[in-house]
């Protein structure tokens, strides 16, 4: 893009018609992976397999603030608890699939001595209850399930206390939010655990950190990726993408909502966004260039339930005609 002559950029890429973006997110992944050799479960071990599915997930990005489930989490959590009690040994973990997505459900196969499982399916059914409670406005159709499995080989003591300890103890969810007046209230800096799958010799976690501050940004990857290397996983992250800072007196924004005004006789929702936009990669090669998102109603994004509302797709059409006639040809 390096011939790239326009000075105002229109991108349509949002997901709730009425509002208008001047900011989002940059991000990056992080790729934890801890390997081991596996092993047959000491004797007198008995094998269980728990499951939790149901949980309403989302963007990790747009969705990070509303105090969504995280499968992955709460899995951690049972486990941790479990083994402060009792030996326990992980066979299996899978959770999540997509890096950008708050995991909806997941499973994991774990050993115990025979002699505690009656109590770990004690312990089961009460920390549902208290899960379910903690969650009782957000994730209201959780489902969750305790069976016996048949046994396999283990991943071996110490690396199964590494590995849940370390999900237990990595940061979720939103660390800071933003401190600019003009996008008070939104979420300046989250990380999200996206994915858990295990192989035969390996077990893999991907998690996604945002921060529309990119020092931030690099604070909260390095905060995952110390607790993941003192567990002993060997540790990537990606090259990510960039934020985009707001444009204090942007003639651009000026217009888009004063044509939107004069269409539907009120003021869009001006505001920035906690994921990432095409605007942001835009605004690091061309720090001058004046750019704004909207879009038509997206719903249930990054699920299988995700939607389009097609009656806003006539009014975001409408909107661009509106605010192309009112930019000047000529700067």
């Amino acid at each position: 893009c390096s011939d790239l002559k326009g000075k105002k950029l229109l991108n349509l890429d949002s997901e709730e018609e009425g509002q208008v973006f001047i900011s989002c997110a940059g991000g990056r992944s992080t790729i934890a992976t801890f390997k081991f050799v596996r092993e047959d479960a000491p004797k007198g071990f008995f094998f269980l397999e728990a499951s939790l599915k149901g949980l309403k997930g989302g963007h990790s990005g747009d969705d990070i603030e509303k105090k969504r489930a995280n499968a992955i989490k709460i899995m951690a959590r049972f486990l941790f608890s479990e083994m402060q009690k009792m030996p326990l040994y992980l066979a299996q973990w899978n959770s999540g699939k997509m890096h950008n997505a708050i995991p909806r459900d997941g499973k994991a196969v774990f050993a115990v001595p025979n002699d505690r499982k009656e109590e770990v399916k004690a312990d089961w059914n009460q920390f549902a209850a208290a899960v379910e409670d903690e969650f009782h406005v957000t994730d209201t159709s959780m489902a969750w399930s305790l069976t016996s499995a048949s046994g396999q080989t283990v991943i071996p003591a110490s690396a199964s206390r590494n590995i849940i300890y370390a999900l237990q103890a990595v940061d979720n969810g939103v660390l800071t939010m933003c401190q600019d007046e003009i996008l008070a209230w939104m979420v300046e800096t989250s990380s999200n655990m996206a994915s858990v799958q295990t192989s035969d010799n390996e077990l893999v976690v991907v998690s996604s950190q945002r921060s529309n501050v990119m020092s931030n940004l690099d604070n909260m990857c390095n905060t995952v990726k110390a607790a993941f290397v003192l567990a002993g996983a060997s540790v990537e992250q990606t090259e990510g993408y960039p934020a985009w800072q707001p444009k204090h007196n942007s003639k651009l924004q000026q217009i888009t909502i004063e044509a939107y005004r004069k269409l539907f006789g009120k003021d869009p929702v001006v505001r920035g966004i906690h994921a990432g936009l095409e605007c942001g990669l835009f605004s690091e090669k061309y720090p001058n260039i004046d750019m704004v998102s909207f879009g038509p109603t997206l719903q249930h994004v990054h699920t299988p339930d995700e939607g389009l509302y097609i009656p806003s797709v006539e009014k975001v059409w409408n909107h661009l005609l509106e605010i192309l006639k009112h930019i000047p040809e000529k700067q």
